[in-house]
């Protein structure tokens, strides 16, 4: 069976985009693969299981109980991919919960394939958030994305140690049509019959780079 991807998209900072890519990504697996399970740790709206509430679970790390329950759905090779929607109040806690239990050597020995998706950012915050996951996770495991829409053009070096992958900003209008709780990228990929519209040509690019990532999984 080929390796199960877990995909971790995170910030230690709030309103970064994580979220929008956290079901961008999910609607992209569920159209490659035929379905996905999303996992939602967040404390505050919006949040993933409101946009994709037949996908997804919450999920909660502040007890021992909590921790178990999700670690022993990720630590398995049933071929469904996952992907973890986790709030920036988690963050610390998250990561530190899976270098105390071993979660990469875990992974390795389950054949599953964790992938984490670190939302960029300029403040310090972020820095050493960043930092943090590349003392714990393996480097090919590590992607920064860059998003326009907070970075507006300037990634900071300390982010090129890894993978970039880029999402583009979309006009104020566009984004708050996609926001609305019923908007669904793929549907709107199938519907729309411009294939030149802005929007259109922003999820395909989205869904491009998901493609990319999911083939690196494969070699």
């Amino acid at each position: 069976m080929p390796r199960t991807p877990v995909y971790i998209i995170c910030s230690p900072r709030p309103q970064v985009g994580k979220t929008l890519i956290a079901r961008q990504l999910s609607e992209f697996l569920r159209l490659q693969r035929g379905d996905v399970l999303a996992f939602d740790v967040n404390q505050k709206e919006p949040s993933l299981v409101d946009y994709l509430p037949r996908l997804t679970e919450t999920a909660a790390i502040d007890d021992t109980f909590g921790k178990m329950a999700l670690m022993d759905r990720l630590i398995i090779n049933d071929g469904l991919a996952k992907v973890i929607d986790l709030g920036y109040h988690a963050f610390d806690e998250f990561f530190g919960m899976i270098e105390q239990i071993g979660f990469v050597k875990e992974t390795v020995r389950s054949d599953v394939a964790p992938v984490v998706l670190f939302m960029a950012d300029s403040d310090r915050v972020s820095a050493r958030g960043y930092e943090t996951l590349r003392a714990t996770m393996p480097s090919h495991a590590l992607i920064t994305v860059d998003n326009e829409s907070v970075l507006r053009g300037h990634l900071p070096e300390i982010f090129v140690h890894s993978e970039v992958i880029r999402i583009a900003a979309l006009p104020a209008f566009l984004k708050s049509y996609i926001d609305r709780v019923g908007f669904s990228f793929t549907n709107y990929l199938r519907t729309e019959k411009d294939t030149s519209t802005e929007l259109h040509q922003w999820i395909r690019n989205n869904y491009f780079n998901f493609r990319e990532i999911e083939q690196q999984l494969t070699r």
